[in-house]
């Protein structure tokens, strides 16, 4: 068994992640397969409303990324200082302290959805369907976030392959429910948003049980006191990942308004498709650095600069190889993936081609800014890590977005991605050579 104190090469770096970043995969896949189902037996009014209300339900449940990211960071940084009993209390507060946000959020969401989707610009069906959709998801909001969270602590628990087992599980439960709901029966969005919060009750909940019985794991879920310190540094910590997620929802509301103005709701229908691949392409990056943010702060807890220079290094190197593979994949196959979600209009079908050949030069660029932002928050250096995802995510996505289609149109809409992405790679790279004394990993 791989373990956090070990020395990584490259293969022991592949293998402790790559549950990780399947776990990721497969929770991007859960929207995937909605938008799938929903767009070819429900037609594109409601694969739009789909895609109108996501980023409002995503802002939601990124209270579980920050606390899973922001405990991850903390806890690790403890058990590396060799106080495991500390670092259980840890766990067992941030577990806790999901589960009660979760209720209250979920709570507040099912009230102000159908304000918040209004006051967006959504009116008539693709207003109904948006707030039908929301809030049979939001049911399930308590559940998603704890899923959230465990699949980050997964791998501080040194159970990386245990995480993976769970999160496939509610993976082929949500596509087999959507296969059901929607395919066989034809609910539509009711089904199609039925199967996923079945699918985020599962990988909830078995996490619960799993910790909070006797298991070989270095954590155990148990009872615990209120330690607002703990929490608020938690909370701190993973604040980078809370911005990144809350601004990547800005900004797709942002898109969405300046489509609709440049293109209607096949603008918004093609931005949808690019966000569903986007999303399984970026968790293989986010999956890889939640694996090895546990390895980063275990390291900086216990002192050992050489393992920080050399897990920067191999890092870097393995990003760049994924980020090649990525963006020619996205190159390749992004013609045959608009097909299979819009092959049914030729219009929307030719849109959504053209703007993926743009958006899969933006893969050559993401992971580098979200290993550099993972990367500070596993030193527990939650300012930092915030400002490179505060400026890749919403302060240079939403200048291009409103700058670039003055001069270029719709295809300015497009290639404003790439360039956000090419100036967060810039800042993350002025930061990491102004930390390195500090930390001492270069």
């Amino acid at each position: 068994m791989i373990q956090l104190s070990d020395h990584f090469d490259y293969k022991r770096l592949l293998r402790f992640t790559f549950p990780s970043i399947i776990m990721l995969v497969f929770t991007s896949i859960y929207g995937v397969v909605d938008g799938f189902f929903v767009s070819n037996f429900a037609g594109k009014t409601p694969f739009a409303a789909v895609n109108f209300i996501m980023p409002v339900l995503i802002i939601l449940g990124c209270a579980g990324f920050m606390l899973g990211t922001g405990g991850s960071a903390l806890i690790s940084m403890t058990l590396g200082e060799g106080d495991r009993e500390q670092a259980n209390r840890i766990f067992s507060l941030l577990i806790w302290a999901g589960a009660v946000c979760g209720i209250v959020l979920a709570a507040a969401g099912i009230v102000l959805l159908p304000a918040a989707a209004a006051l967006l610009g959504a009116e008539g069906r693709l207003l109904s369907d948006s707030v039908l959709y929301g809030r049979i998801i939001l049911a399930a909001l308590p559940f998603y976030i704890l899923q959230m969270e465990f699949q980050c602590l997964f791998a501080t628990a040194e159970k990386p392959t245990l995480g993976l087992v769970v999160t496939v599980a509610a993976g082929v439960a949500n596509m087999a429910l959507d296969a059901l709901f929607v395919g066989v029966f034809r609910w539509g969005l009711v089904g199609a948003a039925a199967a996923t919060a079945v699918s985020q009750a599962v990988g909830g909940v078995v996490p619960l049980v799993y910790f909070g019985r006797e298991n070989d794991s270095l954590l155990r879920l148990g009872r615990c006191r209120f330690d607002s310190r703990a929490l608020l540094r938690a909370c701190t910590n993973g604040a980078s990942e809370l911005m990144s997620n809350i601004s990547m929802s800005v900004v797709s509301m942002l898109y969405n308004a300046q489509l609709m103005a440049k293109a209607g709701e096949d603008g918004v229908a093609a931005y949808g498709v690019l966000m569903y691949v986007s999303m399984i392409f970026q968790a293989i990056f986010i999956g890889y650095a939640v694996g090895t943010a546990p390895v980063v702060g275990y390291h900086h807890g216990a002192g050992h600069q050489d393992e920080l220079q050399n897990l920067l290094r191999r890092n870097a190197v393995l990003i760049g190889g994924f980020s090649v593979l990525m963006c020619l994949a996205g190159e390749t196959l992004g013609r045959p993936l608009a097909v299979l979600f819009v092959g049914y209009d030729q219009g929307l079908l030719d849109m959504t081609a053209h703007a993926f050949a743009i958006f899969s030069v933006s893969f050559l660029f993401s992971g580098f800014a979200i290993f550099g932002s993972s990367f500070f928050t596993a030193l527990n250096d939650g300012l930092t890590s915030a400002l490179i995802s505060f400026l890749r995510t919403l302060v240079f996505q939403c200048a291009a977005v409103l700058l670039f289609p003055i001069f270029w149109g719709l295809d300015g809409i497009w290639w404003s991605i790439v360039s956000a992405e090419i100036m967060a790679v810039a800042v993350t790279l002025l930061f990491l050579a102004a930390r390195r004394k500090r930390y001492g990993y270069f």
